[in-house]
């Protein structure tokens, strides 16, 4: 499928817990519609397997992150798991006044922070079938240790509790059912 993106550009906000498969999900859909970008976030967390900085985050030492904080250059900022997260503003508003339609994986602390600042954008909240199926997809990752896990857990039963908030939730039971609803949040609004 082809997607061009009008010359009107367009914010998309897309949260959820940690594990809920907002990076299968969003990978799926770039796939369809390669038009869509992707905002890259600041993270002072270390870099995963595969992960390259520059392409999936731009990592960067807490210094470094609280000097763009003092320096007014993220356009929303937040701590989760003891890292810090944050969008460049310079990057997002160049792309939504070229014309581009751009989407936000944010933690709900930024969402909630971009809602302020762009109260157009389109809020979309990915939600697990489960706690107890959440708790499994995190687990078989096997990349945390069991107190970061249940910090994840705890972190993600406060986030389910706001998914209201948002204009759309799309549970991530079938993967194919998520995506067919997330690619009618985007184009058909």
């Amino acid at each position: 499928m082809s997607f061009s993106p009008p010359r009107t550009g367009r914010l998309i906000v897309f949260t959820g817990p940690s594990g809920v498969g907002k990076g299968t999900l969003l990978r799926a859909l770039r796939d369809r519609y390669p038009a869509l970008q992707l905002s890259i976030s600041a993270t002072t967390r270390a870099p995963r397997p595969g992960e390259v900085h520059g392409r999936d985050y731009y990592f960067v030492s807490r210094e470094q992150f609280q000097a763009m904080v003092e320096r007014n250059e993220l356009l929303e900022w937040a701590e989760f798991a003891g890292n810090y997260y944050g969008t460049p503003k310079a990057a997002v508003l160049q792309q939504i006044e070229a014309g581009n339609w751009l989407i936000l994986e944010i933690e709900l602390e930024g969402a909630r922070q971009i809602r302020a600042s762009f109260p157009h954008a389109l809020q979309l909240f990915v939600l697990p079938p489960s706690l107890t199926e959440l708790e499994h997809r995190i687990r078989q990752r096997g990349k945390d240790s069991d107190e970061a896990i249940e910090k994840r857990l705890e972190r993600a039963r406060v986030e389910i509790e706001a998914a209201p908030e948002f204009d759309i939730q799309i549970i991530n039971d079938d993967l194919e059912t998520a995506l067919q609803q997330l690619e009618q949040s985007i184009f058909d609004q």
